[in-house]
């Protein structure tokens, strides 16, 4: 796998987490929901009365903003309309097992109450409350668990973090000492004071190094020893490996890993983008991304004021109705025998076969090649009754006669029971 693929080797797994058992929990869950919210959502893809091009949490960088001018919008954040409760119920009719949510992007403005600088929720901003303990709370009551992104590398606001160039001489910046008295303080305020976190998701490692990326991995894994660390931490070290955003590979990838990917084309709240994904569209990815082994975290962008846009809510509650029907095909199941076939995908778990058709056969006619299965019994999993269909085994496939029309127009599941 090289860099060029759909998984960076820097954000991959190390080899020894594959056999980890502390990932059985991330690798039955499949489904995420991941949060990028801070003071980019109050201009929102515009600065001085210009669209910005690009993803909203980048506008600091793409607009080349001076510190000062940034620090400004802090004054003006004040979310009254955030709702921890909302938020991680919405996750859970979702659908979604785990939420991660920006603690600090690279912006640098910290969304909790961090004692290592006062650029925090807490100190700067008149809301004066701590999002992330509310919801800590809520997905310990509501049973979703928890992570948190950081920003481990990439800090536009910090003189000795990566990437702010207009502001500061990159010849001059102490990396190593923004990563010893900065980073490693702000990870253990978010390993000691939130109670459980399942996962740790840094990202953009860029100039970090094998030592550096490891003493990260042992820092989190002394506090929690639990909590996962992302493939982006970087220099392939990760529990689990990430793919690059909104990109699904193409095969089964011996491996564990996670797509992060966008509902519309931004992460941070833009006002002007309406580009959203279909349904059907983000069904079919879920399904796409778990019978190639990988989980899916699909994001918001709350506004300002804490609201998460309504399109993104109907899509997300329209995924979760499908897997109300269809989640045992999704959650705890394990990549299917049959890859590579546009029409269907497969997942499995012992005994059955999930066979996922996104394109229904004319004559209601599966033929599924390349598998010989003893099947002892065929049916819908949307039918409650599970009347059975008719299946036979034939040398190169196995035939299921199914109704002439689809079921599911976004993703019919027909189970195949079979005696191992």
């Amino acid at each position: 796998m090289t860099d060029q693929g759909p998984i960076r080797q820097s954000s991959g797994q190390r080899p020894e987490a594959r056999r980890d058992p502390r990932l059985n929990w991330w690798r039955d869950a499949k489904f995420g929901m991941f949060v990028h919210w801070g003071l980019y959502a109050i201009p929102a893809g515009v600065w001085k009365g210009e669209e910005i091009p690009g993803i909203g949490e980048w506008i600091m960088y793409r607009a080349r903003i001076p510190v000062r001018e940034y620090e400004q919008l802090a004054k003006q954040f004040n979310p009254v309309k955030f709702d921890a409760a909302e938020w991680v119920s919405l996750a859970r009719r979702a659908g979604q097992k785990y939420l991660v949510i920006t603690s600090k992007h690279h912006d640098g403005f910290c969304m909790f109450d961090s004692k290592v600088t006062d650029y925090d929720i807490v100190d700067a901003t008149p809301f004066g409350r701590d999002p992330l303990k509310e919801l800590a709370a809520e997905c310990q009551r509501q049973g979703i668990r928890l992570g948190f992104y950081y920003s481990q590398t990439q800090d536009w606001h910090h003189p000795d973090g990566d990437g702010n160039d207009w502001d500061y001489d990159e010849s001059k910046k102490d990396f190593d000492g923004y990563l010893e008295r900065y980073v490693k303080p702000q990870v253990r305020e978010l390993l000691t004071s939130y109670g459980p976190i399942s996962i740790i998701w840094f990202d953009t490692p860029k100039r970090i190094t094998p030592e550096q990326s490891q003493s990260l991995v042992d820092l989190v894994h002394e506090l929690q020893p639990a909590c996962l660390v992302s493939g982006r931490v970087g220099n392939h070290l990760g529990d689990y490996a990430s793919a690059r955003d909104n990109v699904i590979p193409a095969e089964l990838l011996d491996l564990d890993w996670e797509t992060p990917a966008t509902i519309n084309d931004t992460w941070g709240y833009k006002v002007n983008d309406h580009h959203w994904k279909s349904p059907r569209d983000l069904i079919r990815k879920l399904v796409d991304i778990v019978s190639k082994g990988g989980n899916y975290l699909l994001n918001v962008g709350p506004t300002a004021e804490g609201v998460i846009p309504a399109p993104s809510v109907d899509r997300l509650l329209a995924m979760g109705q499908w897997l109300e029907v269809n989640g045992d095909a999704i959650y705890g199941t394990r990549p299917g025998p049959v890859q590579g076939l546009q029409w269907c995908r497969t997942t499995v778990r012992p005994g059955k076969l999930y066979l996922h058709v996104f394109e229904w056969p004319i004559n209601g006619e599966l033929r599924i090649p390349g598998i010989r299965l003893n099947v002892s019994h065929a049916y819908l999993l949307s039918d409650p009754s599970r009347t059975s269909l008719r299946a036979s085994t034939h040398p190169d496939a196995v035939l299921v006669r199914g109704p002439q029309r689809a079921p599911d127009p976004d993703d019919t599941v027909v189970v195949l029971e079979y005696e191992e």
